[in-house]
């Protein structure tokens, strides 16, 4: 809306490696409780442009604002603690630890921020539909249940970002549909701003606008 300040604010954002470069002149914004869906063809740099949204990945030129915050202008101590409070991630390949329990896969956020709560824990587990399954180690669960414990990871600790790798490019059609649509419900009833990569035209049906990464930047798809 004209006049609010955007969660996500991109101006002139470029990426080289060495003299290649990978994309430029990245401009982007996303609202509170507003779902964007980013297409591309492989090797364009969509994943690269994640890394650099969250402070992982060091951009060649341009400005990454998340709430008014100069990402890029952060010391890296200061980024690190600034990604563990206002980043949630939702990889393809869910990146759940095997050793440890879904309960504490999910409270693994809260825990890194000194804010330990079971009660949150298990109120975003019944939010993704896996009341009770704290206990439960992850080889036991279905790739639609590791990926709805990673959208509780993801959600748990009410990040004002959320970035999406490919959320369902490890599974069946009918899951990565429903997957999408709990992804996009919680991140809007969360009021934060998302942005999803997706190969997928199915997945991107659900997000709120849908955009093309290309070399010279971000046009409407």
């Amino acid at each position: 809306m004209e006049g609010i300040r955007p969660v996500l604010d991109v101006r002139g954002l470029a990426k080289a490696y060495g003299d290649a470069e990978v994309f430029a002149g990245v401009d982007l914004q996303v609202a509170a409780g507003e779902v964007v869906a980013l297409l591309g063809e492989s090797g364009v740099g969509k994943s690269t442009l994640l890394n650099c949204l969250a402070g992982l990945d060091r951009p060649a030129r341009g400005q990454v604002r998340v709430d008014g915050v100069h990402v890029g202008a952060l010391a890296e101590p200061a980024q690190a603690a600034w990604r563990r409070a206002a980043v949630g991630f939702v990889f393809q390949a869910f990146h759940v630890l095997p050793h440890l329990t879904v309960g504490d896969n999910v409270a693994l956020p809260l825990l890194l921020l000194g804010r330990r709560d079971p009660a949150r824990v298990a109120q975003m587990l019944r939010t993704v539909g896996l009341a009770g399954f704290e206990p439960r180690l992850p080889r036991t669960l279905s790739g639609g249940q590791l990926q709805r414990v990673a959208i509780a990871r993801a959600l748990v600790h009410a990040p004002r970002l959320v970035l999406a790798d490919e959320p369902t490019g490890n599974l069946d059609p009918a899951t990565a549909t429903r997957i999408v649509e709990l992804l996009a419900a919680q991140v809007r009833a969360a009021g934060a701003a998302a942005l999803m990569v997706t190969h997928s035209a199915q997945a991107a049906a659900h997000a709120d606008r849908v955009l093309r990464l290309t070399a010279a930047g971000i046009v409407e798809a």
